[in-house]
């Protein structure tokens, strides 16, 4: 029973919870992932690992409310139980070495970025996060981000928090200040990310993207998660979800993963209906 020991509302849209599964918690590294179902007609959704706890055996996972699943799991409660709750799955990131990162967020990607954030400080690594939201509304992870960040930038794009601007304005403006990074790894939107590689890779800067494209097995055998990658076709969930941010074809994953966003409203709005019904 993968239990739900603790539930907290970051937004209106994004959820924390923390989910009773000691054996994923003991594996578990940042940027790798874990498959979950809520019930046993429920589809199979792939969520990145916010944070763990070896000690207490739980998984921490945050997520935004999109769809008909994540519609779901939003209204279940403390104490409710998961069917399925599988991982951890694909590659942890590469953290061994590196001296001083930029860790780049963007929305509810941060809930990504932070565990990256975390590893690298607690190993001695200078962290230069920079986050980023569309609104103080929005933002989630604030005090996390600032207790394992040597440096923290706030960006929102209406400037109600932080400063105004985007997280690619930001950087630049590190980068140009004289900051040298080993790397800069990148974690949100698709259209993000692949300005922020376009920024690093004029100044030569080693960048990692995490992708997270539609999955449904988590093994490599679906192929619904492919990319492109340097030439080459790739599976996110076996052989990321991090890759080279220079050589990923952002144009080609914006395109496909806007291919079931009409289908994805649509379950979304039948399973709010369904449970307005019960409720009546």
């Amino acid at each position: 029973m993968y239990t739900i020991v603790r539930k907290q509302i970051l937004n209106s849209t994004v959820t924390l919870m923390e989910i009773y599964a000691p054996l994923v918690a003991k594996k578990a590294q940042p940027g790798q992932f874990i498959i979950l179902r809520t019930d046993n007609n429920g589809e199979r959704i792939p969520l990145t690992i916010a944070d763990f706890d070896i000690e207490k055996g739980t998984v921490t996972i945050i997520f935004q409310i999109v769809g008909a699943t994540t519609e779901k799991l939003g209204r279940m409660n403390e104490g409710d139980a998961l069917c399925d709750f599988v991982g951890p799955l694909g590659k942890a990131t590469h953290t061994e070495g590196l001296k001083k990162v930029a860790v780049v967020g963007g929305g509810v990607g941060c809930a990504i970025a932070f565990p990256v954030a975390k590893k690298l400080h607690s190993l001695g690594c200078e962290v230069h996060s920079v986050i980023g939201f569309r609104s103080k509304d929005l933002v989630i992870l604030e005090e996390e981000f600032d207790k394992n960040s040597s440096l923290v930038r706030k960006m929102s794009d209406d400037g109600s928090w932080g400063e105004k601007g985007l997280v690619t304005d930001a950087l630049l403006s590190l980068i140009e200040s004289g900051e040298k990074y080993d790397e800069v790894i990148t974690i949100g939107p698709l259209m993000m990310m692949k300005f922020v590689c376009e920024l690093t890779k004029k100044y030569g800067i080693k960048t990692v993207a995490s992708m997270n494209p539609v999955m449904i097995d988590g093994t490599g055998m679906c192929g619904g998660c492919r990319l492109t990658v340097g030439g080459k076709t790739v599976f996110a969930c076996v052989d990321g979800p991090e890759f080279d941010g220079h050589k990923i074809d952002f144009d080609e994953a914006i395109s496909r993963s806007g291919m079931y966003k009409a289908f994805e409203r649509e379950k979304h709005e039948e399973t709010c209906n369904l449970f307005k019904k019960e409720v009546e």
